[in-house]
């Protein structure tokens, strides 16, 4: 597949409604190229919003942020972890419905993403919610259905884990 060379919209339909996203593939080509890679794939069909991180939920952490974090089907093969994308290169930074690579470390996302819920500055490069200061990768950004990422965010959760987990149904280009 050719690089994209403008910005790519997608479709996230879950069981509380749809959200549209606008995927930055020029500034951050090698995360957007990844994500896409799975949604064309199909490979975010019957995965999950699993994680919803709030005020509320992480008292041991000093740095405090507000995402929700979406997986994959189970089951399904990943295509292996891709290099960070520092915000720091990439101009794009952690502001309300950003879309992000979710990290353990540098150079370890592969197929998890979140949605920031409010501005997560923190989550930019130089930010400390991780000791490394490198941040996430930013790539994308929600357009329409932020509410519907706000209830996933306040669905019933036990320890940050979704209980029951928000069904993706599909994820697709528009």
């Amino acid at each position: 597949m050719a690089a994209e060379t403008k910005p790519v919209t997608v479709i996230i339909e879950t069981e509380l409604g749809k959200i549209e996203a606008e995927i930055d593939t020029v500034h951050a080509p090698v995360s957007a190229t990844n994500f896409l890679k799975y949604v064309d794939a199909g490979r975010y069909n019957g995965g999950q919003f699993h994680r919803t991180v709030k005020p509320d939920n992480q008292p041991n952490n000093k740095i405090k942020i507000e995402v929700i974090q979406a997986e994959r089907a189970l089951g399904t093969p990943g295509f292996g972890a891709i290099p960070l994308e520092r915000t720091s290169l990439t101009g794009l930074t952690h502001r309300d419905g950003t879309l992000s690579m979710a990290r353990a470390g540098p150079d370890t996302a592969d197929s998890d993403f979140i949605i920031c819920i409010g501005d997560q500055p923190s989550l930019d490069f130089g930010g400390q919610r991780n000791a490394d200061g490198q941040g996430f990768a930013a790539f994308g950004r929600v357009t329409s259905g932020m509410d519907v990422a706000r209830k996933i965010e306040w669905a019933p959760e036990r320890g940050q884990r979704l209980t029951p987990p928000v069904r993706i149904l599909r994820i697709y280009r528009k």
